[in-house]
């Protein structure tokens, strides 16, 4: 008998405890609630129907609501920590921005209050693109440059060209532009022939469109040219400036790190006033310090120490003297196109990182670095491939 009793006893006693313990933990828990929303992100694009689920650390009720309209209301939870799944249909709503909310409250004396707030995008519009010029335009000479031009029906994430066993990034022609374009540069050593291009472009919820198109590289009859430098002007330039080694490779890291912003517009200008060009773009010069090379630059005339300026808005991001290019100048279009102007004889008051518009002075014609005479070497290149800069400065390009 008096086992039974104290087995009685200890059960009465366990059971004053568990209901005490509920009792003090419903009329004096005040911690706020741990909410969580998932299977959406802040700013994610979304299309079709969208499985989501919502969780927290209590128990109690949820309610959702879709742009300040109900979608759930007071649905119990009692199982915490557990995930509630749910389905956002986007297809009813417009495109653009709206936002998913989430309210909890818990079972609690003080009904303890949580939200969460989701802001995302509606995109259920097909994507859709198309070339701005015919086939028939994609006709390209050695050492030139392919403007590809295509035009989509809404922002897209992503667009690339691949040609020549190359990717190109595409970007838009202008600031808010449905119009997407990409320069691809032709070596002056492509074999002169017919070649694909794709256009592979995707939006933000994951559709994806792809161009197909070809062009055509057609052989340009280059000038040659022999040119002697002396000795002791080589000796000389070689005390004064860098090793040609290293501004290679500091063009290649420029061109790398290229401004992921196309900061021109329209077609670029000459860096001078051109009186005469005395080697163009791609003359096969025979030298007797460096052999016979493609000149791929252009080599323009003016009266010695007259002002060169940018032919573009851009970035100056590098300012040296190096041994064979002298007094060097390099500006940062965007989008890896940069100029490069030679043998300066002296600098503007221009630094590293300063921006530049264009028709801004950049230094003086001049003959330093393995110059023969005052003149101005100016360059273009694209991913560090040199093109002729010339076709830049033609409105219909």
């Amino acid at each position: 008998m008096r086992s039974f009793r104290l087995v009685i006893m200890l059960v009465m006693c366990f059971t004053v405890f568990i209901v005490g313990k509920k009792s003090y933990f419903y009329f004096c828990d005040v911690e706020t609630p741990v909410l969580a929303l998932k299977g959406i992100n802040t700013d994610q694009w979304c299309a079709g129907d969208v499985q989501c689920f919502v969780s927290c650390n209590k128990s109690g009720e949820i309610s959702l609501f879709l742009d300040s309209q109900p979608l759930v209301t007071n649905f119990k939870c009692s199982n915490a920590v557990s995930e509630q799944p749910f389905t956002i249909p986007t297809r009813p709503l417009s495109n653009g921005r709206h936002e998913l909310k989430a309210l909890f409250i818990d079972s609690t004396y003080h009904h303890n209050k949580a939200m969460a707030a989701v802001p995302f995008i509606v995109d259920n519009t097909p994507l859709q693109a198309a070339f701005v010029k015919s086939e028939t335009n994609n006709k390209v000479f050695q050492g030139r440059t392919l403007h590809v031009q295509f035009q989509v029906n809404k922002d897209i994430k992503d667009a690339r060209v691949y040609a020549f066993a190359q990717e190109y990034e595409c970007f838009p022609e202008s600031k808010k532009s449905l119009i997407y374009e990409c320069y691809v540069p032709i070596t002056c050593e492509e074999n002169p022939s017919e070649y694909p291009l794709i256009v592979s472009a995707s939006d933000f919820v994951g559709n994806q469109v792809r161009l197909e198109s070809k062009c055509q590289v057609v052989a340009f009859p280059f000038k040659k040219e022999v040119l002697t430098v002396s000795s002791e002007k080589i000796a000389q330039e070689e005390k004064l400036g860098i090793e040609t080694t290293q501004r290679e490779l500091l063009l290649e890291k420029l061109s790398r790190e290229s401004i992921r912003e196309k900061l021109w517009r329209g077609a670029f200008c000459a860096p001078i006033e051109i009186e005469r060009i005395s080697c163009d773009f791609g003359t096969i010069r025979t030298t007797q310090h460096k052999g016979r090379y493609a000149h791929k630059a252009v080599d323009v005339l003016n009266m010695p120490r007259s002002v060169v300026w940018t032919p573009q808005d851009g970035v100056v991001v590098l300012k040296e003297r190096f041994e064979d290019s002298g007094n060097t100048i390099v500006i940062d279009h965007g989008w890896g196109v940069i100029s490069m102007f030679y043998h300066l004889d002296s600098f503007a008051k221009i630094g590293v990182g300063d921006k530049v518009a264009k028709g801004n002075p950049i230094g003086t014609i001049g003959k330093t670095g393995w110059a023969t005479g005052y003149h101005l070497h100016w360059e273009m290149r694209i991913n560090n491939t040199p093109v002729d800069p010339m076709q830049w400065t033609k409105s219909a390009f």
